[in-house]
């Protein structure tokens, strides 16, 4: 086998390579609109069609919500089993004229920084997601043939909350079961750092609503004999963190582990600017944690937020109430053993035991996702590790991830299968917002980056 023909014949079919991937990005599979939901199915039939003309054995397979795409190839021949996980749904696009093109309509567009691909999905994640394919398509054609058993398993419903995801996996364990999963959904480091993305927080997520009196009342005939649900709020809020920055929820630092000397002096050699980083958002200082360093405080370090706040007159003018309700949403990003119900009863006694006399809280829940980390000590994450940085003749890293992505832990509890998170997307890819872009560079060297890894690992 030769790496360097088939990094060659990646170089050469780079054009119908980004051709391919503009026509994927063209349909609307925009997951969370009913009205899209022929344009989803549409997408999983691009992804088929590809899949089978590289002779795969692929199939679209139905869910109660948009259909899962499954293939696999290659032989079982001692080599490691890879699954190569992505999604071909999308974000909704709104607000639409904050674009400066059909987000429907992408194209190649020159920026000072170089040439990028514009357009929705173009980061997330249909252009990370054909890296794979198009490495693997190369591999075909050079070879002739597949370094190992490789399974391809692709999802429509990650942008809504992936509601089929689960029951699916749990149906076809034997199946989607394999050594690795290779799931390339993640960023680089300060986008010029190659990484294996090993941490990932949990989420739960908490509303709380605060009731006083049966109605809104008069300020002036009410104001000082009667509770204000906002002051009980304000109270509740202002008591989540101490004056160091921790979180005073008890028993919320049960299961949180100190970071191991290798990792933390790893993390110290990336040279993290966060006067940079915070910078960029109009701020300067870390607000977490003050004994902690800042990577720490994004990567390793367990968060409380308060993600939206209402309650009382909120339009134009002034109008003197005293709202009979007061809201908030909060979130909680965990880390390692931490328990995501255990952290849910806790918030909510300790909030019930802060209520006064007339008050009262209910409460309607928002998801609750443990932590997940992958062990890097199979020597498939060093051999990973240096193909990455032979590809962008930069040291690669292991680095955390702030966000959460919850695929990483099902294949670890459900398939018992590692997760390896590899991406190329950058930091400004403005995923989520108005025109997504991902660099050439990210398409082109995420490709070869894929095919130097494959070869590394079988």
């Amino acid at each position: 086998m030769s790496l360097d023909a088939i990094l060659a014949r990646i170089d050469d079919d780079l054009p119908a390579a980004t051709e391919r991937l503009l026509d994927l990005m063209r349909i609307k599979s925009i997951s969370t609109d009913p009205a899209f939901r022929d344009d989803c199915q549409q997408a999983a039939d691009w992804l088929v069609a590809d899949l089978q003309s590289l002779g795969i054995d692929a199939q679209k397979r139905p869910t109660p919500g948009h259909p899962m795409v499954v293939g696999h190839a290659g032989p079982e021949n001692g080599k490691p089993h890879l699954l190569f996980y992505g999604h071909y749904d999308v974000q909704p696009v709104d607000p639409l004229a904050l674009w400066d093109r059909d987000p429907f309509d992408p194209a190649i567009e020159q920026t000072p920084a170089g040439p990028v691909i514009r357009g929705r999905g173009a980061a997330d994640d249909k252009g990370q997601l054909m890296t794979f394919i198009e490495a693997l398509r190369a591999w075909k054609e050079v070879e002739g043939n597949w370094p190992c058993r490789i399974t391809f398993f692709f999802e429509g419903e990650e942008e809504s909350g992936s509601p089929s995801l689960v029951p699916f996996m749990e149906e076809n364990k034997d199946e989607l079961r394999a050594d690795f999963a290779m799931i390339c959904d993640t960023v680089m480091f300060e986008s010029r750092t190659p990484a294996i993305t090993t941490m990932l927080r949990g989420l739960l997520g908490e509303e709380l609503t605060i009731t006083g009196p049966s109605k809104d009342l008069h300020s002036g005939m009410f104001g000082g004999i009667a509770m204000n649900p906002v002051r009980v709020l304000a109270r509740v809020i202002a008591a989540l963190h101490d004056d160091q920055g921790r979180v005073t929820v008890p028993g919320f630092y049960d299961g949180v582990p100190e970071l191991s000397d290798e990792l933390e002096a790893q993390w110290q050699g990336l040279a993290f600017d966060h006067e940079a980083f915070l910078g960029d958002v109009g701020l300067s200082h870390p607000a977490g944690e003050q004994d902690r360093t800042p990577l720490e405080m994004i990567w390793s370090r367990p968060t409380c937020e308060v993600n939206g706040i209402g309650g009382g007159y909120q339009g134009d003018g002034f109008k003197t109430v005293l709202p009979a309700q007061a809201s908030a949403k909060i979130s909680f990003r965990l880390v390692g053993d931490q328990d995501p119900h255990a952290i849910r009863e806790n918030f909510r006694a300790m909030v019930e035991e802060m209520l006064p006399p007339d008050c009262t809280a209910t409460w309607k829940a928002h998801g609750a996702s443990r932590a997940s980390g992958t062990p890097t000590s199979d020597p498939a994450f060093a051999k990973s590790l240096k193909a990455l940085s032979d590809e962008w003749n930069v040291p690669a890293a292991y680095i955390g991830s702030g966000g959460s992505i919850p695929i990483a832990g099902h294949f670890q509890n459900i398939l018992g299968t590692a997760p390896v998170l590899i991406g190329f997307s950058k930091d400004d890819d403005q995923i989520h917002s108005p025109n997504e872009k991902y660099d050439m560079e990210s398409f082109h060297k995420g490709i070869r980056s894929w095919a130097r890894i494959l070869d590394a690992i079988t």
